[in-house]
């Protein structure tokens, strides 16, 4: 286990275990955030916990041109069944994001101190929110960060009040950052959700070409 100060530059990914822990230690300020995401490395840890940094391996990536819709999310599309904006309420997104019951997990990983930290890279414009509306109330949305130098997209977290608001969400996020020449979103780990809307897992180091690149 690789323990990491403050002011410590993060570890070779290569150095991860084999389910992708890097290291641990650290603080959750806004300029080691970017650092990691830069890396291919990103925070994740329960309540009580060390920070815990990851870059697992293999990498769950969505390849905008492989967005998958299905048809019934077509016809939602088509009936403009809900509002999207983006970046209106982060607060509240992220919020019900650190909310959200996940299976065998007994906490949320959405800490007071990393809804600070995001909040913060929000602030400097780093991080975005989408948000999902019905009848002008909040029913579903996602937030991540998003390194526009290196047309990445790094997906955090979503949740969803009334059936596919989050899909719908991500769906039009993914045509937003497409027409924007987005070349990669970061999906982290696999789950059979993000795999259904077209993501796939490559190696590490396939994932970190992106990042790689100017």
């Amino acid at each position: 286990m690789i323990i990491l100060y403050d002011k410590e530059p993060f570890p070779a990914v290569e150095k991860a275990d084999d389910q992708g822990l890097l290291a641990i230690g650290g603080k959750l300020s806004p300029e080691r955030l970017l650092e990691a995401y830069r890396s291919g490395i990103f925070p994740w840890f329960e309540e009580g916990d060390p920070v815990l940094w990851w870059s697992p391996d293999p990498r769950m990536v969505l390849f905008p041109k492989d967005l998958k819709v299905s048809k019934s999310m077509k016809q939602l599309f088509k009936k403009s069944a809900f509002k999207v904006t983006y970046n209106q309420n982060f607060a509240e997104v992220i919020h019900n994001c650190s909310q959200v019951y996940r299976k065998d997990q007994e906490d949320t990983w959405i800490t007071p101190n990393m809804i600070s930290a995001y909040m913060k890279l929000h602030e400097f414009g780093h991080a975005l929110s989408v948000e999902v509306w019905e009848e002008n109330v909040l029913v579903g949305g996602l937030y991540g960060v998003y390194l526009k130098e290196k047309q990445v997209f790094c997906g955090e977290s979503m949740f969803t009040k009334v059936s596919n608001a989050s899909k719908y969400g991500f769906i039009s996020l993914v045509e937003k950052l497409k027409a924007e020449n987005i070349k990669l979103i970061d999906c982290q780990m696999h789950t059979k959700h993000l795999e259904s809307l077209g993501a796939k897992e490559v190696p590490r180091e396939v994932f970190l070409s992106y990042l790689q690149q100017d």
